[in-house]
């Protein structure tokens, strides 16, 4: 049975006692958890939630999330974590493109889905455990899931003006956890940070739940917060985590960080952004038994794809590591062509984790492949000894604070304004947040146009990671002979 409640069951019958999650002060133990997640089913299924329906998810991280997450999963149901940063509008769309039966939202973000009916608010205290909104007491069967079963439904950013649905099955999600198992050395034993939002694959699959597959432990914090981060490591002797680099960052520059002993850390893996040889040294003079593991992935491959091996940080220095266990890279041009090594070209992979394509959406997914090879939209370099090497993002994506913001989206937006004749969005290097976005606007003869107004509009209409964080007046954009807009030379002009 690939169910996920079937390895929660397998551990509370074996070792109830346990340590499944710590949560705000609390344990659950494995036993406690199995129970939780029976009540959390039966809440569902009181609402008629069945196989393949859609229960989304608008919450920050709680025990709560994890909950639902494998009572979905418990029902044959399709879990979709939504982006709590999403503005009502972006949030509307996902929630209507997924055909979502039922949405649970934190009570802090309910106003925005008062005219749905669907929705149950998640207050303070249901956050530490579902069931306290009231659960029936009779607990549902498990369902019968196969390996091809969809599992969860992930919306991404891409090059279109609205994200698209990425479905992950039951055999990605196992390939995934049964690759990061082998590269990462879990063990039962790990205790991993979860600071990371749950709706990102970071979080949740990096390694994420595999962590609770094994029987190890995972501490959950609502919010990141460097000074938490480094009590729970030292409170609770964790082993692991996965984190943002904006988050690293703040913490390696933390005043107070010589307070607290990171001695249990063995390894954190940074996501998002190239990183500087400085950080990792600073990384390692501070996390003196852990060491900083570069990786690529993306939502499509359920995250973690390459991983940066022991002792070769420094001599691949900008590198994302080699290709996990079954995962294979290839380097491909425009004609789906394989490139000999360290040739430059679009990064393209293959593998049992790697999803099958997107949400009643045949013509993208189509697109999005040579064959079986599912193409990133990223461009790379494989050296000779199979390490890749990310050059670009033949996406246009920008990656602030390890969130994804596609410009085309942003663009799209900014349109909407009067007087907009032409408009650009990229991503500029930022000391904090690794980039960020700033809009390039040509304006009608006449119109003018002030960041103010910019930013007010586009605040309404998107989440506020990615509004514009400057704004640059052009008389013209720089475009190729086809017409498109050449954002690399816009990027070169702008990141001085």
């Amino acid at each position: 049975m690939v169910n996920l409640s079937a390895f929660i069951r397998f551990h509370a019958t074996t070792t109830p006692d346990r340590i499944a999650l710590t949560y705000d002060g609390t344990e659950v133990t494995y036993g406690d958890f199995w129970t939780r997640i029976q009540k959390a089913a039966a809440i569902l299924a009181e609402r008629g939630i069945g196989p393949d329906d859609v229960v989304a998810a608008f919450m920050k991280n709680s025990a709560a999330f994890l909950e639902l997450a494998f009572a979905v999963s418990h029902l044959g149901a399709v879990f979709l974590p939504v982006n709590y940063r999403l503005a009502a509008e972006e949030a509307a769309y996902i929630l209507g493109n997924a055909d979502a039966k039922l949405l649970f939202a934190d009570a802090e973000f309910a106003t925005l889905f008062a005219s749905r009916n669907d929705v149950i608010t998640v207050d303070d205290d249901a956050q530490h455990e579902l069931a306290r909104l009231g659960a029936p007491d009779k607990p549902p069967e498990i369902a019968v899931r196969q390996p091809d079963d969809p599992m969860r439904l992930m919306y991404t950013s891409g090059t279109t003006s609205h994200p698209k649905g990425v479905l992950h099955s039951y055999s990605n999600f196992y390939w995934k956890n049964m690759d990061h198992v082998m590269s990462l050395g879990l063990t039962r034993d790990d205790r991993l940070l979860v600071v990371g939002p749950l709706y990102h694959v970071g979080a949740f699959d990096l390694p994420g739940v595999a962590v609770l597959w094994l029987g190890g432990r995972l501490c959950v914090l609502r919010d990141f917060d460097p000074v938490d981060v480094l009590a729970a490591i030292q409170r609770e002797k964790l082993t692991c985590a996965w984190m943002a680099p904006v988050m690293t960052s703040q913490i390696l520059s933390h005043p107070d960080r010589d307070k607290y002993d990171v001695t249990s850390l063995r390894w954190t893996i940074g996501g998002g952004e190239k990183t500087p040889e400085s950080r990792i040294r600073a990384f390692g003079e501070f996390f003196t038994n852990a060491r900083y593991i570069d990786g690529y992935g993306l939502t499509e491959s359920c995250s973690g794809d390459t991983l940066m091996e022991a002792g070769k940080e420094i001599e691949k220095i900008g590198s994302t590591g080699r290709a996990l266990a079954h995962v294979e890279v290839q380097i491909r041009d425009d004609d789906g062509n394989v490139l000999p090594p360290d040739s430059e070209g679009e990064i393209c992979l293959r593998g049992p984790k790697i999803t099958k394509g997107y949400w009643n959406d045949p013509e993208k997914t189509k697109a999005s492949f040579f064959g079986d090879w599912f193409r990133t939209g990223d461009m790379g370099v494989l050296d000779a000894d199979g390490f890749l090497y990310i050059t670009d993002r033949k996406k246009d994506m920008i990656i602030s604070g390890g969130e994804n913001i596609a410009s085309s989206e942003v663009e799209r937006v900014i349109y909407q304004l009067d007087g907009v004749a032409d408009a650009a969005v990229i991503g500029l290097p930022d000391e904090r947040w690794g980039e960020r976005p700033v809009a390039v606007v040509v304006m009608e003869p006449g119109k003018t146009l002030d960041y103010a107004a910019l930013a007010a509009h586009c605040r309404a209409h998107l989440a506020g990671f990615k509004v514009p964080k400057e704004l640059f007046l052009r008389d013209e954009l720089p475009r190729n002979p086809s017409g498109k807009i050449l954002k690399r030379v816009l990027r070169d002009d702008f990141a001085g």
